[in-house]
C-alpha cells in the first residue's frame, strides 16, 4: 500500500520508466524531443510553484504560452491538462501528509469542509461558465496580468504583514459564506485563465490566520478536483489540448507536484514566495502596459 502512495521515493523511478516507454511507444520523433523536451522542465517548475503555495501553475505555463504564440483557447486548455498531472499529484502528496500526521494537526481541523463547500462550488461556478458560454470581460492576456499584479501583491502582504503565531481553526458563518463566493467566482475565473481558485482560497485563509500549510494544502487539492472539472470542456467537447506539450510536460508536473511539500521543507518558504510574487509582479506591470 504504502509503495502507490506519491509521497514514497520508489514510487519516482519506475513513474520515469513508464513516462520513457510511453514516449517510445507514442508517435513522436526525434525532432519532437528537441522541440518540446524543454516542457518537461516547465512543467516540473509549474508544479513545485503550485504546490508549495497554493497558486496554480498557470501562473507559470500562460505567459509562457503566451510568448510561444497559442491561441487563447490552446493556451487555457494545455494548462489545463498539464495541471491535471500536477495538481493530482499535489493533491495527494497533501492529504497523505493529513492522513499521517492529523492526529498532530490541530489547526487543520476545518480542513476536510473547507475542502468539499469549495469544490462544490468552484464546480459549479466553472461550469456556469461553460454551460451558458459567458465569455472573459477582456482578454486573455489582459485579464491574466492584472490577476498576477493582484495575486503577488496580496502574496507579498501574506509574508511580511501575517504574524504566524495567530494562527486559528475555527470555521465562522461569515467563513462559510465566504468559502461558497470564493468558489463560485474562483471557479468562473479559472474557467477564464485557468487559475483563480486555488489562489483565492489560499490568500483569504492565510489573512483569515488559518494555518498556512493547511491553506496551501486546501488550495491545492480543490485546485486539482476543478481542474479535472474543466479539462473535459477542452477535450470530449471541444479539443483544443496541445497535446505535444502535454505529453512532456504533464509527466514533469507530476514530479514537480510530488517534490513541491519537501522542497519547501528544505528551503525557505518565504524567500521561495517572494521570488514568485517579484515574477508575477513583471509579468503583470509589463502586460498591462
Amino acid at each position: 500500500m504504502s509503495f502507490l502512495r506519491l509521497t514514497n521515493p520508489k514510487f519516482i523511478l519506475p513513474f520515469i520508466v513508464i513516462w520513457f516507454l510511453i514516449l517510445l511507444l507514442s508517435p513522436i520523433t526525434f525532432e519532437d524531443v528537441n522541440e518540446f523536451g524543454l516542457f518537461s522542465f516547465i512543467g516540473v517548475l509549474g508544479a513545485i510553484f503550485a504546490n508549495s503555495t497554493g497558486a496554480g501553475g498557470g501562473v507559470v505555463f500562460i505567459p509562457l504560452f503566451n510568448e510561444l504564440n497559442f491561441t487563447e483557447q490552446q493556451s487555457v486548455a494545455t494548462s489545463f491538462a498539464i495541471q491535471c498531472f500536477g495538481m493530482t499529484a499535489g493533491a495527494f502528496t497533501w492529504w497523505f501528509h493529513y492522513k499521517k500526521e492529523k492526529t498532530q494537526l490541530r489547526l487543520w481541523q476545518g480542513f476536510k469542509r473547507i475542502i468539499s463547500i469549495t469544490t462544490v462550488c468552484s464546480i459549479i461556478g466553472i461550469w456556469l461558465v461553460y454551460g451558458v458560454q459567458l465569455t472573459s470581460p477582456t482578454s486573455l492576456h489582459q485579464s491574466f496580468s492584472w490577476f498576477s499584479l493582484v495575486l503577488g501583491l496580496l502574496i507579498i502582504v501574506t509574508v511580511f504583514f501575517l504574524k504566524p503565531h495567530r494562527e486559528r481553526s475555527q470555521l465562522y458563518l461569515f467563513d462559510w459564506l465566504a468559502l461558497i463566493f470564493i468558489g463560485l467566482f474562483g471557479g468562473a475565473l479559472t474557467a477564464w485563465l485557468s487559475v483563480g481558485v486555488g489562489e483565492l482560497l489560499a490568500i483569504y485563509l492565510i489573512l483569515r490566520r488559518f494555518d498556512i500549510s493547511m491553506a496551501v494544502a486546501a488550495a491545492v487539492i480543490v485546485s486539482a478536483f476543478t481542474v479535472w472539472a474543466a479539462i473535459w470542456q477542452h477535450t470530449l467537447i471541444q479539443f483544443e489540448v496541445y497535446w505535444q506539450v502535454v505529453l512532456f510536460a504533464g509527466p514533469g508536473a507530476v514530479l514537480g507536484g510530488v517534490f513541491a511539500k519537501t522542497l519547501v521543507t528544505h528551503l525557505s518558504a518565504t524567500k521561495l514566495k517572494l521570488f514568485f510574487a517579484l515574477w508575477l509582479l513583471i509579468i503583470g506591470l509589463v502586460g498591462i502596459k
